[in-house]
């Protein structure tokens, strides 16, 4: 219906209405009296015409009705009440009298027979939608603003193929009643019963409020049942019109981590990165390529995407170039090695960057322990050359990514990745660049992480292989590391080794059994195998050692380690050594070399 018929089918209904009010009011009151008089037919011509200027401001006549709710039954109530006093002045400047009786009457069946038409439509729509044998039987989690919103959507919807039949909520004052003809009937240890009781088909969470640890626990309990559950999408996403509330999305594995999320002190990371020039290298890694992201939020007047495969490069390139398009931001790519030390030094000399988040590192530790050489050259070689180069023209400072697996490293990798950090220290108090460590555990989704390849056993129908059942990590999401990254790096003063809060260590196996879970499957149909711990793994890994922990947080999540002393001779000699015998090491046994490398660092790290 079009917006005129809609408006004149509305004023029409309604003045049916005025009309029969008056009338009726009038003979309840004095059914024996002449049926139509002079003050009759004013008082019916001036509630008519206050009716649709009251109706008129109060927007009755534009309101979407099937969503009617209590604001529109109180839009109602005031423009029928101020339209009846209106009335009742003109009689009494008109007779200096007011039928209060009659307008009283008039008053109760105006706002009955205007309320009635108009919601009369939704109760139509509620009674239509309700009663879809065809859908999905769902229960929802959660009885407040957010499970109300998921439930009248879908009793509202059409297109939807679920049907809420009952409410969970620990709230003990909502036991018993019902949200929109919806029963609330237990609490969430009642949800297997439930399920069971009510042949609930879906399960939806829906309270966005909830913690990760209590989501994580409420999943546990949802799981049990072999029902799908999913949760309903962020209030940020539905009020800014991203997704509809209908648009339930997955479980994540992220979702179950435990993890809260930090606020951000923009402020200083803007001061850090706003119209400067910013070099990031290992640009097109996943922990590269997201701190380009995080990067380019902050209004950079140059970034420069340093990497050595090309297609990552370009991919972040062309990502970011449509992503911030509002930004009046150069986007530079560079391909280049980190152990081409000549090479890196006329890059920074060229775009002399402000800032540099240096994310180039090889940090796969079975492959490493195979190609320690490698290792050598990019993790200690590449960090020695980018923190000179960045020394030598004045940048003003140098964050490097660091891992978890350098503290009392059993890997070439942590080896390696430990002396960079020493190399990253000593720099930081010697030089005008204020250099900076970060330190951070195993990040869900990046490459080479245990997601994917659990992701791609399950869809091969497993089994899933988890290397030993006490196996255990720190994990937390790309984008989280990355933004603490950009936070630690604005708060350095030099020489630091920043540590992240990763939060509670997670059990692989648990990690597997969620995601096989998370996928629809149980651990009958995708069984889990142990394959036993690969060369240079430890089944615990620690933030800090002994020497370097330091309780005080100097940042929600974002720790400084204390930097014990270190004889930044004997590193200078290891890579001087290992530059010059280059090709004696490569004709070495793998394990000769990777030992060495390993009692080197023990070496240095016993210096005091």
């Amino acid at each position: 219906m079009s917006l005129r018929k809609r408006l004149a089918l509305l004023i029409g209904i309604d003045s049916l209405i005025v009309m029969f009010s008056v009338f009726v009011g009038n003979w309840l009151i004095a059914p024996a009296a002449e049926i139509v008089t002079p003050a009759l037919v004013i008082t019916s011509i001036g509630l008519l015409v206050s009716h649709h200027i009251f109706a008129h401001f109060f927007k009755l006549y534009k309101r979407v009705w099937q969503y009617a709710s209590i604001r529109e039954l109180s839009s109602i109530f005031l423009a029928v009440t101020l339209s009846v006093a209106t009335v009742g002045v003109l009689q009494l400047a008109l007779y200096q009298v007011i039928y209060s009786r009659t307008l009283l009457i008039t008053l109760m069946l105006h706002i009955l027979l205007i309320g009635a038409s108009r919601f009369s439509w939704r109760l139509y729509r509620d009674m239509k939608f309700k009663s879809a044998a065809n859908k999905k039987r769902a229960l929802i989690i959660g009885a407040g603003n957010g499970g109300t919103m998921v439930a009248r959507q879908l009793l509202n919807s059409e297109m939807s193929e679920l049907h809420p039949v009952a409410f969970i909520d620990d709230d003990m004052t909502k036991a018993g009643l019902e949200i929109m003809g919806v029963p609330v009937i237990g609490k969430k240890e009642n949800i297997p019963t439930v399920v069971s009781d009510k042949n609930i088909q879906h399960i939806i969470i829906a309270i966005p409020s909830l913690s990760k640890s209590d989501l994580n626990e409420l999943f546990q309990i949802c799981s049990k049942t072999k029902v799908k559950t999913q949760i309903m999408p962020s209030v940020e996403d539905i009020m800014s019109g991203r997704v509809s509330v209908t648009q339930m999305r997955d479980v994540q594995v992220e979702d179950l981590l435990g993890r809260e999320p930090v606020e951000l002190n923009t402020v200083k990371i803007g001061e850090n990165i706003t119209g400067k020039t910013v070099l990031v290298t290992g640009a097109g890694g996943s922990i590269g390529s997201e701190v380009c992201r995080q990067v380019s939020r902050y209004s950079p007047d140059k970034i420069i995407l340093l990497g050595h495969g090309e297609n990552s490069i370009y991919t972040i390139e062309m990502e970011l170039r449509t992503k911030f398009t509002d930004l009046n931001m150069d986007i530079i790519t560079e391909i280049a090695n980190v152990q081409d030390k000549s090479r890196i030094l006329d890059i920074f000399k060229a775009h002399a960057p402000d800032v540099v988040y240096h994310a180039a590192a090889h940090k796969h530790v079975p492959l490493m322990e195979k190609n320690p050489h490698e290792a050598v050259k990019n993790n200690v070689i590449g960090t020695k050359n980018c923190a000179e180069a960045a020394d030598e023209t004045g940048v003003a400072s140098f964050v490097m990514i660091s891992t978890d697996k350098a503290v009392n490293p059993t890997s070439v990798m942590g080896a390696t990745k430990r002396i960079a950090e020493m190399i990253v220290q000593n720099m930081g108090h010697k030089s005008a660049t204020k250099f900076v460590a970060v330190r951070f555990g195993n990040v869900l989704g990046s490459r080479g992480s245990v997601i994917p390849l659990f992701k791609q056993q399950i869809a091969s129908g497993g089994p899933v292989t988890v290397t030993h059942p006490d196996m255990t990590r720190y994990f937390m999401t790309v984008p989280e590391a990355s933004r603490l990254v950009l936070q630690a790096g604005s708060l350095a003063e030099g020489g630091e080794v920043f540590v992240l809060d990763m939060g509670e260590p997670v059990k692989i196996v648990d990690l597997a059994k969620n995601l096989i879970q998370l996928s629809g499957f149980s651990e009958h149909e995708i069984t889990i195998k142990y394959s036993g711990v690969r060369p240079g793994e430890k089944l615990f890994e620690e933030l800090m050692s002994k020497d370097e922990i330091h309780n005080q947080q100097i940042f929600p999540m974002i720790y400084r380690g204390k930097t014990p002393p270190i004889n930044i001779q004997v590193v200078t000699e290891l890579i001087s050594t290992f530059e010059k015998h280059e090709e004696d090491y490569l004709r070495k046994e793998i394990l000769d070399i990777a030992h060495f490398r390993i009692t080197a660092l023990q070496n240095i790290s016993a210096v005091k």
